[in-house]
């Protein structure tokens, strides 16, 4: 996955507006703009660093001329007390862009750190580790990027990526075989078919329909077990039905539903409540 730099500039002309406002007046109150400043940032927890591009293109977005020294690479694991970078340019510039910067950078960094834990986790399984839609607004571009540096998919990037039939369209389209039935007369032929099920029973409907990837959400272990054998037992010949499994997922319980059958773990915590990586951006003259 690449960051889109238009798109990305763009946000990053709306964070800075939202914390500069009408200028930053502490700066502009005891520095005068000939003041130059160098600022290293160091980590300091052991993590995987994502988003430093992001951070280089917030200082850039002041001065293209800023000057910019990387010791680490997005994808990187990097041990506590080192050092990732360093940025070198007017002072009022720097400390204009420190707090946007270092919040993206830790966001991100903490994204990835957590992913690369789960997929460690389940290394050796068929499984893999996907992130949701249950990302900050404004930042699920930066979020997912941060997912994929970890070592994790991404699922769906909005509502109009893919087919994913959930518990509130069943019961709005009246079930899950008429829920699958209005969604293959009505989607593209290119869009495959997701539902969302929450018991045995469920499964069965859903295979007979047709669904090419089945979501057991919520469940326990011996579960997904239970459904993962009955996909396999009820699909015809030539069918591979796709298999995810979602809803409170851990780093003390995802091996387990890895090893149960899943093809696919999706994981909200990734980004919902993730905690940022902690970075520090130290000045001198």
């Amino acid at each position: 996955m690449r960051l889109d730099p238009v798109a990305i500039e763009n946000l990053i002309s709306q964070f800075l507006a939202e914390d500069i406002g009408r200028g930053d007046v502490t700066t502009d109150a005891i520095l005068t703009h000939e003041v130059k400043a160098r600022g290293r940032f160091l980590a300091k927890q052991e993590l995987i660093l994502a988003g430093l591009e992001v951070a280089e293109m917030v200082f850039q977005w002041f001065d293209p001329e800023i000057q910019i020294q990387t010791f680490y690479l997005d994808g990187d694991t990097v041990p506590a007390g080192k050092e990732i970078a360093r940025v070198v340019g007017p002072a009022h510039m720097l400390l204009a862009g420190e707090r946007v910067a270092l919040n993206l950078l830790q966001r991100m960094s903490g994204i990835a750190t957590l992913t690369h834990a789960f997929v460690q986790v389940i290394e050796g399984t068929s499984a893999v580790i996907a992130d949701t839609r249950k990302t900050a607004p404004g930042l699920r571009l930066l979020d997912k990027y941060a997912v994929h540096v970890g070592g994790g998919h991404n699922h769906r990037f909005g509502l109009d990526d893919g087919i994913l039939i959930k518990d509130n369209h069943i019961a709005l389209a009246g079930g899950i075989g008429r829920a699958l039935r209005l969604a293959k007369k009505n989607a593209s032929h290119l869009l495959k078919i997701e539902i969302e099920v929450s018991a045995l029973e469920q499964v069965q409907e859903a295979v007979a329909e047709g669904a090419d990837v089945i979501l057991l959400d919520n469940m326990t272990v011996d579960q997904v077990r239970a459904c993962v054998a009955l996909i396999r037992e009820l699909e015809p010949p030539g069918r591979q039905t796709l298999i995810e499994v979602s809803g409170n997922m851990s780093l003390d319980n995802v091996r387990a539903y890895a090893e149960a059958g899943a093809n696919l773990i999706s994981v909200g915590a990734l980004t919902h409540s993730v905690k940022a990586a902690d970075i520090s951006l130290k000045m001198s003259p």
